[in-house]
C-alpha cells in the first residue's frame, strides 16, 4: 500500500469517519472531555456528507434522538464518555428492549462522578454488563489502536444492523487523543452491507402496521419477550467473540489485557521474551461477548496469568470465572487516570517469579 492511500488522526476522529464510511445517516451528541474531537469531527463530516449532525442540549437527548432515528430505518450512532454515558443508560435499556439498532462510543476517563479526563477503563462493568436496567447485553467492541478505532466502528454498525441491537465502542481518553496513520481503505470484514429493515415506522400506507414497544403488560408477554431477547444475546456469544493472541504458542506465563493498556503489555512481553521468558498474551477485542473458551483451554496448561487493567480489576473478575482455577490469576491496575508502564508490568511479572 503507498503511503498516500494513509492519512494522521487520533482516535476520536478515526472513529468518526469510521461511522462515516459506514454510512451512519445521524449522529447526536454533547460535548465532553475527552472525545470532544469526535463531536467537531462528526459536525463537519455529516455536514460535507449531507447526512444529519445534531448537538443535543443533553446526554438524555441525544439518545432518544438516536433512539427515533434508529425506530425509522437510519444508521444512528452517539458518543460521550463516561458521567455522559451513565446518564445515556435508561435509553440504551429501551433501544435494546425495542430492538433498535444503534452505535454508542465510549471514551472513558477517571471516575467515579466527574473524576478527571484522564484515560481509564473504570467502564468495563457498565458496558459489558448492560449498565441500564433490565436483563440485557450489548456487543462491546475494544479498540487498541487507531487503525482498529476506525475499523471496529465500521464492525460496529453491521453488528448493530445483523442483530438489531445496540453496539458499545470502548475506548479510553488515550486511545482518543493519540495521533497515528492510518488507512482508510475498507478491509473485506468491514464491508457495508445493506440490511433489509421491514420493521420500520415509516407510514403504513399500502401495508400493515407495525409496531416497536418494550411496555408488555399482558400476563407472559414480557417473560416471552426476555426469552427472545436471551436466544439473541446466545446467539451473538456464539458467534461474534474476537480476540487476538502475541507470543501463546509455547507460552508457560500469559498476560491478558484490553485496549490501551494491551500495547504496553506487548511491549513488555517483546522484552521479556528477548531474555528468554516464555511469556505471551491474550488480547478481547470483544469485552462481550468475552472470548472465554481460548482463556480457559489456554488456562489448562499456564503457570500463571496477569491481568492488567487501568482499573480496579473489573475485568479481572471475568478472567477468573472463565480460568475456574486451572491456574493461578493475577492482578496490575492503575485507576483514576493512572497508566500502567512497560516497567511496571514487568516488575510485577518478575515478582511473580515469572
Amino acid at each position: 500500500m503507498d503511503n498516500k492511500d494513509k492519512i494522521l488522526m487520533c482516535g476520536n476522529e478515526a472513529i468518526g469517519e469510521g461511522a462515516v464510511q459506514a454510512g451512519c445517516q445521524f449522529y447526536a451528541g454533547y460535548p465532553i472531555t475527552p472525545q470532544n474531537e469526535l463531536t467537531a469531527y462528526m459536525a463537519k463530516r455529516m455536514y460535507e456528507e449531507k447526512r444529519i449532525f445534531i448537538q443535543s442540549e443533553s446526554e438524555l437527548s441525544a439518545i432518544n434522538m438516536v433512539f427515533g432515528a434508529s425506530l425509522v430505518g437510519a444508521r444512528a450512532m452517539t458518543t460521550s464518555s463516561s458521567p455522559g454515558i451513565s446518564l445515556k443508560q435508561e435509553g440504551i435499556s429501551y433501544l435494546v428492549g425495542c430492538e433498535l439498532p444503534a452505535v454508542i462510543v465510549n471514551i472513558m476517563r477517571g471516575g467515579p462522578g466527574l473524576g478527571n479526563i484522564a484515560p481509564s477503563q473504570a467502564d468495563y462493568f457498565q458496558a459489558t454488563r448492560g449498565g441500564g436496567h433490565g436483563d440485557y447485553k450489548t456487543i462491546v467492541l475494544a479498540p487498541s489502536s487507531v487503525q482498529e478505532a476506525f475499523d471496529l466502528t465500521m464492525l460496529a454498525f453491521d453488528l448493530a444492523d445483523s442483530y438489531r441491537n445496540p453496539v458499545i465502542v470502548l475506548g479510553d481518553g488515550f486511545l482518543g487523543q493519540m495521533m497515528e496513520p492510518i488507512t482508510k481503505v475498507q478491509s473485506v470484514k468491514c464491508k457495508v452491507r445493506n440490511y433489509s429493515k421491514d420493521w420500520i415506522l415509516t407510514g403504513c400506507k399500502g401495508r400493515k402496521p407495525r409496531m416497536i414497544r418494550s411496555l408488555f403488560l399482558g400476563e407472559g408477554e414480557l417473560e416471552e419477550h426476555n426469552l427472545k431477547l436471551q436466544e439473541k444475546f446466545n446467539r451473538i456469544k456464539n458467534r461474534e467473540g474476537r480476540f487476538e493472541t502475541f507470543y501463546l504458542e509455547d507460552a508457560e506465563f500469559i498476560l491478558v489485557a484490553f485496549g490501551t493498556v494491551s500495547r504496553i503489555c506487548k511491549a513488555a512481553v517483546s522484552k521479556l521474551r528477548d531474555s528468554g521468558k516464555k511469556v505471551g498474551l491474550i488480547r478481547p477485542i470483544t469485552l462481550w461477548p468475552f472470548p472465554e473458551e481460548i482463556i480457559k483451554e489456554t488456562a489448562k496448561r499456564l503457570k500463571g496469568i496477569l491481568v492488567v487493567e487501568m482499573n480496579a480489576g473489573q475485568m479481572f473478575e471475568d478472567v477468573r470465572l472463565v480460568v475456574e482455577g486451572n491456574c493461578p490469576v493475577f492482578f496490575y491496575g492503575r485507576m483514576g487516570g493512572g497508566v500502567p508502564t512497560e516497567e511496571e508490568i514487568e516488575h510485577k511479572l518478575i515478582s511473580l517469579a515469572v
